[in-house]
């Protein structure tokens, strides 16, 4: 949730996510809890690569075939080819709320949790998704705010969401 990031990833000769425009801006405590109810706007269509899935499974070590052996996975899965890790879809919802919300007003957010996270259908490889995410509550604390956005990833062209979850962030003042 935060716009903007320009900053190298220390180490990885990797630039961090470059200045996106949210689809929805408010400013501090008063702005996010006005948002509560509402939904916010979806993120641009991203596309699952198998370089992606592979990055994952290494990260991760989870090498199922489904995931990372595509001609067995073709010739073997109910899927017809590899599929992305439901948490693959999961970790991609930071990087993705950016282009939703941006909540101005707070030095710093950090990831609290979340909750309610089910994955309905699978995301094959090469598929295309995006999130949508509503406001579903905000509660002040000493020095910020606790918020809970409950997030869908969609695939393209497929009724049934590839994920829902609730996700939890706090920020800071």
């Amino acid at each position: 949730m935060e716009s903007g990031n320009q900053n190298e990833c220390k180490g990885t000769g990797h630039m961090a996510q470059t200045q996106v425009q949210a689809q929805t801006t408010v400013e501090g405590i008063e702005g996010v809890q006005g948002l509560v109810g509402r939904h916010m706007g979806y993120s641009n269509w991203v596309t699952i690569t198998q370089e992606q899935v592979n990055q994952f499974a290494v990260a991760t070590n989870d090498h199922q075939w489904i995931h990372v052996h595509p001609e067995r996975a073709e010739a073997e899965s109910p899927f017809g080819g590899p599929i992305a890790h439901g948490y693959l879809t999961l970790s991609l919802v930071p990087g993705l709320l950016p282009e939703i919300v941006d909540m101005q007003g707070f030095r710093m957010g950090v990831n609290y949790g979340t909750e309610k996270v089910r994955f309905p259908s699978p995301v094959p490889v090469g598929s295309r998704v995006r999130a949508g995410a509503t406001l579903a509550s905000a509660t002040p604390f000493d020095g910020g705010i606790t918020v809970n956005i409950d997030v869908v990833m969609e695939i393209e062209g497929v009724s049934k969401p590839a994920m829902v979850a609730t996700v939890v962030y706090r920020r800071y003042l």
